[in-house]
């Protein structure tokens, strides 16, 4: 018992060293192989960040040369600083190599890809992965490497220093992924960037998991770093009887579905040899009668070792999701410091708004989990779960009771009517024909930018948005159903389905708000420390932030200095923004020539540290498309900002407030108006 105590501890004492030295140079889009995104830097404090300007920007040229592109894509990209370059891809899948404290490009790769096979909002790349060849002689060619994935499925490795394809990786620096030819593969294609251990990478992917029962499966392929030559395959559905998962996949329906890929980024622990991967929901997403059992991995956090591909552990989030409750966030591995003593721990967080903390070496939660009964389904031929796992602590970061909103009474009766005609009983309502509240929504509780942690002070920060949709399954043979948003097929099933956001006529969330918010949580003791909203629609919206504080839904994740900062972008507005640890106050805002739905870094550069966050959009937030990396550091010698830093500050809300107070005006003439027809 003392032995094993004693290695865990100093196993413990390795990660955390690994990861300090790691994240000071944000070697990894996430800062380290953990995803940890924590930057050990102080020049930037509380008590400074309020002069923050921008330094430099660069744009990738792609917004000029493809507008008709860049208008629905995602430009979700975090760079990484590597061998001296600040390096990340382009949704068009080229990498870029810049000076870290000009802007300045470097080098540049572009693979060649087709965008025209292939719908923009397809279009995305969130970063890149660096590693060292221990073996490899100073100087030596492709020693230090860039290892992307491309949409139309191919590894590359190139030379960090120069750009140039690895000639001994693969054909020449590449690899095309082998898929199961008798199924459909339009719908695969890799946007997270690859997880590399034990000189092992590691290969997930990004499937429609909604258009048919026999989606490809969401097979994890694991490579030689330094030749490209595969080691070895995962499969997250079982492929035989033998294997013990299969009787989770009643009646041999493991053969008869797909997906529960790992769409987003996989952590790695150096030190232990494993990953840790995030999987998906099953195919089709809201229907399970096809695939009736628990499903296990799907939805699942599950340790794979590096060097063999083992199993070693699985946790189930969601157990037969019909809901698109994929584990869309990547795990989380930071070291908790408790009463006990130092624990390496998983933290997953998920689109219910819930956070998961595992031990790293068994699965088990730190914390405990409840069983949550769920309200039977009605729809015919339906499988389902009597319970779903909850996690005692932390606490839900997203309210289940749902009120109607409205900027008038006109559009909260509007709302109320639109809700009260459809099912929900709390979180796992299933689908229904009838239709049936999501909420929060598929985007929604805590999405693939994940969690940010400050090791000395144990806190960890998570986004979250809290907007509802309403899904509604149709018969197949049912004549001119009424999809009104997004159309699944579903095909090989019973059944159609419609999918969208419930809005208001003025094109707001119809439940109440907040609709995004960070949240700080205490990662010993569990509890919520505090939770505020952020976000505006002032760059989507005529009425701005509509006065309130309400938030908006957000994609992106944060992170955190040591001097007690967040960082974050994510909403509906062309803002990074800084708020205080501590307090979760609001210090900063800066602004940005496109929507910030990208992770930021940090990063010191000769004696200056630098915030860097992408700033191009997101096609289907309909927030501000563009092209561009932008890099705010402090004015120099101290001195306040200039004058062009002061007009890109936010103004005064005069003209939110006229806006606001111009469409109440419209809102209650449009009621009155309706008022006198009945």
């Amino acid at each position: 018992m003392a032995a094993s105590t004693l290695w865990r501890g100093l196993t413990a004492l390795a990660a955390m060293t690994a990861a300090l030295q790691a994240t000071a140079q944000w070697t990894h889009p996430g800062g380290d192989a953990g995803h940890s995104k924590y930057a050990p830097l102080s020049q930037v404090t509380p008590d400074n960040v309020s002069t923050l300007v921008k330094r430099w920007q660069f744009s990738t040229g792609d917004r000029e040369s493809a507008p008709e592109l860049s208008a629905r894509w995602k430009f979700q990209v975090t760079p990484i600083l590597f061998q001296e370059r600040l390096i990340f891809c382009s949704p068009r899948n080229e990498v870029i190599a810049l000076d870290p404290g000009t802007g300045k490009p470097s080098w540049r790769f572009d693979p060649g890809i087709d965008t025209a096979g292939y719908p923009s909002h397809k279009l995305n790349c969130r970063g890149v992965t660096p590693w060292t060849d221990p073996q490899a002689s100073s100087g030596q060619s492709c020693k230090h490497r860039i290892y992307t994935t491309t949409l139309d499925r191919r590894l590359i490795a190139l030379d960090a220093d120069t750009g140039e394809p690895c000639a001994d990786f693969g054909n020449n620096g590449e690899l095309e992924l082998v898929l199961e030819k008798e199924r459909p593969t339009d719908t695969f294609t890799l946007v997270s960037p690859p997880a590399i251990a034990r000189g092992t990478v590691l290969v997930g992917s990004a499937i429609d998991d909604g258009d048919r029962t026999d989606e490809l499966a969401g097979t994890v392929r694991a490579f030689d770093a330094r030749t490209g030559a595969p080691r070895w395959t995962w499969d997250p559905i079982p492929q035989s009887p033998d294997d013990p998962r299969w009787d989770s996949w009643l009646n041999g329906s493991a053969l008869r579905t797909g997906a529960a890929n790992a769409w987003a980024p996989i952590s790695a622990d150096e030190a232990r040899g494993v990953f840790y991967v995030p999987t998906s929901s099953a195919s089709p997403d809201y229907y399970g009668g096809k695939r009736p059992g628990l499903n296990a991995d799907a939805n699942s956090v599950v340790a794979l070792a590096a060097e063999t591909g083992e199993r070693l552990w699985a946790f189930q989030t969601v157990r037969h999701d019909i809901w698109d409750y994929d584990v869309s966030a990547p795990p989380t591995l930071v070291t908790r410091q408790a009463g006990s003593g130092a624990q390496d721990v998983v933290v997953q967080a998920t689109k219910m708004g819930f956070v998961f903390v595992l031990d790293r070496d068994s699965g088990e939660p730190v914390f405990g989990i409840t069983e949550r009964d769920v309200t039977e389904s009605d729809v015919a031929g339906e499988w389902q779960t009597p319970s779903q796992p909850v996690p005692v602590k932390p606490p839900a970061l997203v309210a289940e009771t749902i009120e109607p909103f409205g900027i008038t009474p006109f559009d909260r009766g509007a709302c109320k009517e639109t809700l009260d005609s459809l099912r929900y009983e709390g979180l796992f309502t299933p689908p229904s024909l009838q239709g049936t509240i999501v909420h929060p929504f598929s985007g929604g509780g805590a999405n693939w930018g994940g969690v940010a942690f400050h090791p000395g002070r144990q806190v960890l920060v998570v986004n979250t948005s809290d907007a509802a949709e309403y899904i509604r399954l149709f018969p197949r043979d049912t004549p001119d159903p009424d999809i009104r948003s997004e159309r699944f097929e579903q095909a090989g099933t019973p059944y159609l389905l419609d999918r969208g956001l419930i809005m208001s006529p003025f094109g707001v969330p119809c439940n109440d708000p907040p609709w995004g918010k960070l949240n700080a949580i205490d990662l010993r003791s569990g509890d919520l420390l505090w939770s505020v909203p952020f976000g505006t629609f002032e760059d989507i919206a005529p009425f701005g932030d509509l006065i309130l504080p309400v938030g908006t839904p957000n994609l992106g994740g944060p992170l955190v200095t040591e001097s007690g900062l967040i960082f974050i972008g994510a909403a509906m507005d062309d803002y990074l923004r800084a708020f205080d640890l501590g307090t979760g106050r609001e210090l900063w805002k800066g602004r940005l020539p496109a929507g910030g739905q990208a992770s930021p870094m940090s990063y010191e550069w000769q004696g200056t540290q630098y915030v860097v966050i992408g700033a191009g959009g997101h096609g289907l937030m309909s927030t501000t498309p563009g092209d561009t990396i932008v890099a705010f550091a402090l004015a120099d010698d101290g001195a306040e900002p200039g004058l062009v830093a002061l007009l890109e500050r936010p103004t005064p809300r005069r003209l939110t407030l006229l806006g606001a107070a111009v469409l109440l005006v419209i809102a209650v003439v449009i009621w009155r108006r309706r008022k006198k027809q009945y």
